[in-house]
C-alpha cells in the first residue's frame, strides 16, 4: 500500500467508524468528520490567526508608518524593508494562506474516501473491503446510505430546473454557489488590511480570495455532493471560528474595505 493509499485508508475508517456510530446517516458522518479535521488543523489555524493580527498591528505601528511615507514612490524598497520588519517581527506573510493550501490533499483524500465508501462498482467494493480495519463490520455497513437531505452524496448535487439547460446537467448547482460565496467570505475575513499596493502577502490573500472560490465551486459542481457538505460545513466553522475570537474583519467584505481604518 501507498503512503497516498494509506491516508486514504485512515479516512474511509473514521468515516466508516462516525457513519456507524452516528446510525448510519452518511452526511451527518461527513460533517461531524469536518468538525474533526478542523480539531487537528487547529494549530495551523491558531498560527494563522497569529500571523493576521501582527500584520494588523504592523499597520499601525509608527515606524512603519514613518518608512511607508519615506518609500512611498519606491515600491521595490518599500517592499524589502516591509520583509525586513516581517523577519524581525517574526510574521509568516504566507501563513494566512497555508491553511487553505493544506486543505488540498484533505479534499483530494475526502474525494477518494467518499467514492471508495460508497462503492458503487464491484472494483471500488474490493478496494474498500481491503481498505476497512478489522474493527469494523463490512457486512453491516455496506452498501452505504447515501441519501442525505434531496441529495445523493455520492453524485454531483443539482435541484431539477423546469427546463433543460446544456450546461447544468444536473439542476441548479445550489451547493456549488453556497460553496463558493462561504469559501470567499471566509478568506476576505481573514485577510489583514494593508496600506501597501507592493505587499507579497496582500497580493496572495487577494488572489486567493477569488482562486479558490471558483476552484472549490467547481469541485462541488462536478464532484460527489459529499465533498461540498464538507466545504460548507468547514467554512462556516472557520467563520463563526473567527468571529468568536473577534478576528474576522468584516469591513474586508465591503469594496475599499481592505484599507485599515483612519485613526485620530
Amino acid at each position: 500500500m501507498s503512503p497516498w493509499d494509506f491516508f486514504v485508508s485512515i479516512f474511509v475508517n473514521t468515516l466508516l467508524w462516525i457513519y456507524n456510530v452516528v446510525g448510519q446517516q452518511f452526511g451527518v458522518a461527513i460533517i461531524l468528520f469536518t468538525i474533526l479535521i478542523r480539531v487537528v488543523t487547529w494549530p495551523l489555524n491558531g498560527a494563522q490567526l497569529k500571523s493576521s493580527k501582527a500584520m494588523q498591528d504592523m499597520q499601525n505601528d509608527k515606524d512603519w508608518q514613518a518608512i511607508q511615507k519615506k518609500y512611498a514612490k519606491d515600491k521595490e524598497k518599500l517592499a524589502q524593508e516591509q520583509m525586513r520588519i516581517y523577519k524581525e517581527k517574526g510574521i509568516n506573510p504566507f501563513s494566512s494562506c497555508l491553511p487553505t493550501l493544506i486543505q488540498l490533499p484533505v479534499i483530494f483524500a475526502l474525494y477518494q474516501s467518499i467514492t471508495r465508501s460508497l462503492a458503487t462498482t464491484p472494483l471500488a467494493l474490493l478496494q474498500l473491503t481491503r481498505s476497512i480495519g478489522s474493527f469494523l463490520d463490512v457486512s453491516a455497513l455496506i452498501p452505504l446510505n447515501s441519501k442525505f437531505l434531496w441529495m445523493n452524496l455520492g453524485l454531483p448535487e443539482g435541484i431539477p430546473l423546469p427546463f433543460d439547460v446544456s450546461w447544468l446537467p444536473n439542476g441548479f448547482p445550489s451547493l456549488a454557489i453556497i460553496v463558493a460565496i462561504t469559501t470567499y467570505i471566509q478568506t476576505k475575513l481573514t485577510t489583514p488590511p494593508t496600506t501597501n499596493p507592493n505587499d507579497q502577502s496582500a497580493a496572495m490573500s487577494g488572489m486567493m480570495s477569488i482562486y479558490m472560490p471558483l476552484l472549490l465551486g467547481w469541485f462541488a459542481l462536478t464532484f460527489p455532493s459529499g465533498l461540498a457538505v464538507y466545504f460548507i460545513t468547514s467554512n462556516l466553522l472557520g467563520i463563526l471560528q473567527y468571529a468568536l475570537m473577534g478576528r474576522a474583519n468584516w469591513r474586508n467584505l465591503l469594496p475599499g474595505g481592505n484599507k485599515p481604518a483612519v485613526t485620530g
